[in-house]
């Protein structure tokens, strides 16, 4: 039996949110063969558990990067974040203008005006020389607001964050010198953890989340040796899943650093890579 953990965007569904029947049925055939396929991924519990279930499939998962393991009802492990760090990062958040989103016990919570924050935002980056398309903008944007089980707020201080078990903060931002410098001040903080999904995000977390850490916890439940587990994934937030791994997989989509760490590449994930990794590495 072996333990099969995939990444969700860029890798599994597709912008839409979609499963296709090819990756689908391979999840299925694999499932029947004994083995446990989870899901890893920054999206949330509610986001993640709907993808599923228009999918029509049933997989423990690990979401926001790794700080909640869930599995048919029961918490297998979660890391909240300390409620001091969260009001002093938000706070800076919220003074510096920046777009963010609580990830919550109740979904995610995302900003009432939070298009014109980053419209603004991306025409201070054009302005400093930024070439970016409106139509990947725009479709950048609306992916963040079609999660399912979203909540809106008009800042962080309407949010009681002391009942919210407060998992991540997710940024999003067009200014990638403004979000690196962003990324630069905030490492090497104790308490946080900070990793990416794409060149337009930074996420933060509780100091132990990974995904490695995740995939780690959920092989202890399910008593499979690591040597026995499956990474499968294309951005470096997949990165501490293939460090941790057995078997390491990067779409053919992946980022080349991703691509250097596995033990194999497989398709691109628009020509069902997953599926032609489950049949031809697993």
């Amino acid at each position: 039996m072996k333990l099969i953990a995939i990444d969700l965007d860029g890798t599994l569904i597709k912008r839409d949110r979609s499963i296709c029947e090819e990756n689908r049925q391979a999840i299925r055939e694999i499932q029947q063969q004994g083995h446990t396929v989870a899901i890893c991924s920054g999206r949330s519990l509610h986001d993640t558990q709907d993808i599923l279930r228009q999918a029509d499939l049933n997989c423990p998962v690990m979401v926001g990067n790794g700080a909640w393991t869930y599995q048919d009802g029961e918490n297998i492990n979660r890391l909240i974040m300390p409620e001091d760090v969260t009001s002093e990062l938000l706070s800076k958040l919220e003074s510096e203008g920046w777009y963010y989103e609580l990830y919550t016990n109740k979904g995610v919570v995302v900003l009432e005006k939070g298009r014109d924050r980053l419209y603004k935002g991306i025409e201070e980056a054009r302005q400093k020389g930024a070439d970016i398309s409106e139509d990947w903008a725009n479709e950048e944007i609306e992916v963040q607001y079609m999660q399912h089980g979203i909540s809106y707020m008009d800042n962080y201080q309407s949010v009681d964050t002391a009942q919210a078990d407060l998992y991540k903060i997710f940024i999003l931002s067009f200014d990638r010198d403004k979000l690196d410098q962003l990324q630069e001040r905030l490492s090497g903080r104790r308490q946080i953890s900070l990793t990416t999904s794409g060149i337009t995000k930074l996420e933060i977390a509780h100091e132990r989340v990974s995904k490695g850490y995740a995939v780690a916890k959920m092989a202890e439940k399910f008593h499979i040796p690591m040597e026995k587990t499956v990474a499968i994934g294309d951005h470096l937030n997949d990165l501490s899943m293939f460090e941790v791994a057995g078997t390491s997989i990067a779409m053919g989509n992946a980022e080349e650093a991703v691509k250097a760490a596995s033990t194999h590449v497989t398709k691109d994930y628009l020509d069902h890579g997953v599926a032609y990794a489950l049949k031809h590495y697993i």
